[in-house]
């Protein structure tokens, strides 16, 4: 079975001493192919280090998180739009609003949101969406730069039903699933077949969200195969399927 985690930070410095290993764990459990969003103006060097060391496993992405805007983003947009005018990218990401930590700057978190939604239309590439207690903000951007004109992924979906049908609407859309659907507390486990699985991806978030039942350590794209086979679970389908859905799903969204 072939895997891709679409959605993982391994070249944040949690990752420093052992990355090899980790990298060598996951070819193991059949992941093979790692796609990584950037965060800001400071993981960039990082970001960009590790795709050149394993180029052929690890595919970067350029944007700005919502957490990482501030009163002084314009700056870090600037630097940010200008790398991707220097090297390949795969998509826009990881970008979005994040309303759960602090709502301080919601005002600049949409614009960032908004002039990085623009990028990828004007660059034909996809987009890599953080919502947290946003969604509604999220689709009110969305449709205001061109639902038609856009493509991407909602990142670690958790959403309500409500929400997960607004997703289905927008037909250019996937679901990123990860470690969460594993926890007891996953509601969303209950609706997810509303959305196809020809719409899922599967991703770790590492170092973040670990799946049962590595839940409080740290995470890494070898447990990708525990989201698989929850997935095959809530789908009743064989996890062979599950896997070869989602790589294609991957591949088709990146390319």
């Amino acid at each position: 079975m072939y895997f891709v985690d679409s959605h993982t930070h391994i070249f944040l410095e949690e990752f420093d001493s052992d990355i090899s290993n980790v990298i060598q764990r996951a070819h193991t459990a059949g992941v093979n192919r790692f796609y990584l969003p950037n965060i800001d103006v400071d993981s960039i060097e990082r970001l960009n280090t590790l795709s050149d060391q394993y180029p052929n496993l690890c595919y970067p992405m350029m944007g700005l998180h919502p957490t990482s805007v501030g009163k002084n983003f314009r700056e870090e947009i600037i630097i940010i739009e200008n790398w991707l005018d220097k090297r390949k990218y795969c998509a826009i990401g990881e970008i979005g609003i994040d309303l759960y930590w602090d709502k301080t700057f919601l005002k600049e978190q949409i614009e960032a949101f908004e002039i990085q939604l623009q990028w990828s239309i004007e660059r034909n590439l996809p987009v890599a969406i953080h919502t947290r207690e946003a969604f509604p903000v999220i689709f009110e951007s969305i449709h205001k730069i061109g639902a038609e004109k856009l493509r991407g992924i909602f990142h670690s979906f958790g959403g309500s039903r409500e929400e997960l049908e607004e997703i289905v609407s927008l037909q250019n859309f996937m679901i990123g699933i990860n470690g969460v659907v594993t926890y007891k507390n996953a509601q969303f486990r209950d609706y997810l077949p509303m959305i196809s699985i020809e719409r899922i991806l599967l991703e770790t978030d590492a170092p973040y969200l670990s799946p049962v039942p590595h839940r409080g350590k740290r995470n890494e794209p070898s447990y990708l195969r525990l989201i698989a086979e929850k997935l095959a679970e809530i789908y009743e389908l064989p996890i062979e399927i599950i896997a070869g859905k989602t790589t294609g799903n991957a591949l088709r969204l990146f390319g």
